[in-house]
Formats: C-alpha cells, sequence, structure tokens
C-alpha cells in the first residue's frame, strides 16, 4: 500500500533554536560512551527565546451574507471584526531589540506581542516582511538582551546534531536535539508568493508552536530559522525543515538598511540533471544544472551563457539542484559579481556573471524605490456624490480592478471603499500614497461594502 506525505507549514507555530548571546557558548565535550554534551548550548541560549501573540482579524463570517439583507442595513447593522490570536516563537539578535521570525507568524497581524523568557512582555513593531524567505523582523524597545550568536550554514554537516528550542503548544523554552538529515530541500510548500526553498532538514522534534524560532549547533550558534514540518496529521512526524542563517542574516541585513530585501534575478530557468539527460548528453557524470532558457540581457546571457549550457559550481561551490543555486544567490546583491563554472561540449569554461535586481538593473532597491500604489494592487478612485449621499459619508476612495497587490492579500474585495488608512480619513489616492509613502508595518484600513457594513483590514508593508 502507498503512502502519501503531505507537508504543512506549521503556521503560527515556531521552533527557536539555542545560541550564545554573551560572550561564545562552550565548546560541546563528548562523554566517555560517545555522546554530544548539549547541555552548555541550551544553558547559554534559552534567554535568547521569545514567544510571539500575533492578534489578527477575522476578514468576514458566516453571519456577513445573512446580515447583509436590506432589513438589517435599514437599522444600521455593522459587523464587528472577529480577533483571533496565533502563536509562534522568535529568536533574539540584538541587545536593544531585533527579533527574527517567520513571515508566516505575523502575517497581517495588527498587533504582535513578544514574551521574554524571563516573562516580561513588550509590543513588538514589525520592521518589515519577505514572503520568498518566510522572514520577518521585528523590534521592541529594551536594551541589554540575551541574544544569538550567528552561526554559518554554509558549514553545516549532514549528521551532526542540532537543537531546536521554542514554543510548541505554547509550553515555553522547550529544547529537543536531533542531527542534520539533508541540506537544500526544496519542497515547495511557502506558497505562490515564496520562492526561495533550501531548507536545512533535521528530525530534531517541532511542532506546533515552534515557527519562526532558531535551530542551533552544538556549540550553540544560531544555523537556521525553522519553518515547516513533514507531517500528515500537523504534529511532528519525523522531519523538520528550517531556513538557512546564512539567508538570515542577509534578509535582516537588508531590512534594516534599505526597508526591503534585496533578490536578485538571475535571468535563466534550469532544469536538475538526470541520468537520461547526463547520458543523452554523453556526460560521465550526473552533475550540475541544465540552463533551459536565458532572458535577454539578462544576468547570464549578458555573461556569455547559452541555452543548453550546464552550470557545475558558482564561486568553486557544486550546484545540483535548484535550491542549491537559490541559496547561493539570495546572500547577493544586485551589483555582485559571481564566478560560474559551466559545461559547454564537454570542455569547461569560466564566466563572470553581475547579479541584477527584477527591474533589470544593479541599482539596490530601497523602499523609496516602491510606488505603494502598486503594492496595493487596485485602481483607486474618489466616489462620487451619489454614493456619498447614498451612505452619509463625507469622504471615500473605491476599490474597483482589483489585482494581486497588499488589498487582495489582506482580503479586501472590489467594491470595498476605503473611509480611512491608518485612521486617516482619505478621499483620493494621493491621499492614501501620503500616508503609506513613509509607513513600515501594520497598517489599518476601514471601510464598508455595498450592504453598509464596516470593515477593517491589516495590510504590512
Amino acid at each position: 500500500m502507498a503512502c502519501h506525505l503531505s507537508l504543512r507549514i506549521c503556521l503560527g507555530l515556531c521552533c527557536v533554536a539555542l545560541f550564545s548571546c554573551k560572550g561564545s557558548a562552550q565548546s560541546p565535550s563528548t562523554a566517555a560512551v560517545g555522546y554530544v554534551d548539549l547541555t552548555a548550548a541550551a544553558e547559554h541560549t534559552v534567554n535568547t527565546v521569545v514567544h510571539i501573540n500575533a492578534e489578527m482579524e477575522q476578514k468576514s463570517s458566516m453571519w456577513d451574507s445573512f446580515f447583509s439583507d436590506p432589513f438589517f442595513n435599514f437599522f444600521n447593522y455593522k459587523a464587528q471584526p472577529q480577533v483571533y490570536q496565533a502563536y509562534g516563537s522568535g529568536v533574539i539578535l540584538s541587545e536593544d531589540g531585533y527579533v527574527v521570525t517567520n513571515n508566516h507568524v505575523v502575517e497581517n497581524a495588527r498587533k504582535v506581542t513578544v514574551t521574554l523568557n524571563d516573562r516580561r512582555k513588550f509590543e513588538a513593531v514589525i520592521i518589515g516582511t519577505d514572503a520568498e524567505t518566510d522572514l520577518a523582523l521585528l523590534k521592541i524597545e529594551a536594551r541589554q538582551l540575551d541574544f544569538a550568536a550567528y552561526g554559518n550554514s554554509d558549514e553545516v554537516r549532514i549528521g551532526e546534531w542540532v537543537l531546536a528550542v521554542g514554543n510548541p503548544y505554547n509550553l515555553n523554552s522547550t529544547v529537543t536535539a536531533g542531527v542534520v538529515s539533508a541540506k537544500a530541500r526544496n519542497l515547495n510548500i511557502l506558497g505562490k508568493g515564496s520562492k526561495v526553498e533550501a531548507f536545512i532538514q533535521t528530525d530534531a522534534a517541532v511542532n506546533s508552536g515552534n515557527s519562526g524560532g532558531a535551530l542551533v549547533n552544538a556549540k550553540g550558534e544560531l544555523i537556521g530559522i525553522n519553518a515547516a514540518i513533514a507531517s500528515n496529521t500537523g504534529s511532528y512526524e519525523g522531519y523538520s525543515f528550517a531556513i538557512p542563517v546564512n539567508i538570515v542574516k542577509k534578509v535582516v541585513r537588508d531590512l534594516k538598511n534599505y526597508g526591503r530585501v534585496q533578490h536578485v534575478h538571475i535571468g535563466a530557468t534550469f532544469e536538475e540533471m538526470r541520468a537520461e539527460t547526463a547520458e543523452e548528453l554523453g556526460l560521465k557524470e550526473v552533475k550540475g544544472l541544465l540552463v533551459a532558457w536565458l532572458e535577454e540581457n539578462g544576468s547570464l546571457e549578458e555573461a556569455g551563457c547559452e541555452k543548453g549550457d550546464i552550470i557545475l559550481r558558482i564561486n568553486n561551490q557544486e550546484v545540483n539542484s535548484v535550491s542549491e543555486l537559490q541559496e547561493i544567490l539570495e546572500q547577493k546583491l544586485p551589483g555582485d559579481k559571481i564566478k560560474m563554472t559551466i559545461l559547454r561540449q564537454n570542455k569547461e569554461k569560466l564566466l563572470s556573471v553581475t547579479l541584477k535586481n527584477h527591474k533589470g538593473t544593479t541599482a539596490i532597491l530601497t523602499a523609496d524605490d516602491l510606488d505603494v500604489l502598486d503594492l496595493l494592487g487596485a485602481d483607486l478612485n474618489p466616489v462620487s456624490e451619489q454614493v456619498k449621499a447614498r451612505y452619509r459619508i463625507q469622504n471615500g476612495v473605491s476599490v474597483t480592478n482589483l489585482k494581486d497587490g497588499l488589498l487582495k492579500k489582506a482580503g479586501i474585495q472590489e467594491g470595498f471603499t476605503i473611509l480611512s488608512v491608518d485612521k486617516t480619513a482619505v478621499s483620493s489616492k494621493e491621499e492614501i500614497k501620503q500616508i503609506l509613502k513613509d509607513k513600515k508595518g501594520n497598517v489599518q484600513i476601514e471601510g464598508f461594502y455595498p450592504n453598509g457594513f464596516l470593515y477593517y483590514y491589516n495590510i504590512v508593508l
């Protein structure tokens, strides 16, 4: 009988790894019987793990259509937003209160509360989020905090011991241990908006409440942020997956410095090498990535790459899967140069590739380079005088031609009328742009649908 394994993200869950914050952790010791001593790593890092409570609003309910009846509208019934709580974990990265977690833990949250291991609570500001890597950066107003020491995920070895520490099922500061089972796993589980998947796979137990936490090595160094489990039930069944810390470091740095993550665009698609393909091409080994398509004027084409070339190495690091390539590129910035070794007609060739951003330039893009109205993803026009009179309002902006963007992601539908943004009344898209241009983190949008009911939505910039 075939067994089918489903993969689920631990939404609102977190797994926090332990690592040193003030001074380096002691080196792991091996007992006479051959066991690795992980107690020093746990003791040095438990205070760097935090519990995260994200307050969300239910966008709609089963009663909305019922109360849309004109009878209830006549009595000016107002649908009240339903609030629910999501829980996860996070890792303190600096003594002044920067905390990293998963994007899916805090996405669309209207309020985020961080609880330290000593039970102190702080309301957090969302500095920035990145759906492509499923990471988010928070900030709390605190000082002299214990914080995690970065390790190097490129040096992680299959079979080495690791710790995962977090808040499964709201059980604070729970430590589990396991070994690294694989690297550069691409599971296609982060969804349509997330494309960077190069997970570290471990058998350390991770459950609900662990998402956004950390994976650490035996020296107490942070090597990954736990993000998902492989499960048929939603509970741990043998494998968990963490985002490599080298990607985490780069995402955190970008969010701090630029207000957005600098993703590079190499301008090509690839096929992972199979035995059949290698045999057809007369290759001695099943290695590398086959270039299947090249973008005109893209980074690879300008470097002299051709369709059918086989990428063997980047900066002397072998690449045999798309996830390995992603892990390398995600640590780079637009304008960076990489050395790429390719195989063409059974001869190796070295190319110098200049990486670009998604706009096809080598510039660093900041939050100011984005038109925030484009991010919203809709046509926004002032409401007519007839609409004002009908609903007895003084202002409003109608949402039409809804596309993929922040409004649709938040749950807003066509026909919605925006009354206020961040508690400020709006009458035009220019006013909305002015309000949002310097905003970061959560922004509340208030408005109504033709049934007259008020709704509150939350977007994250």
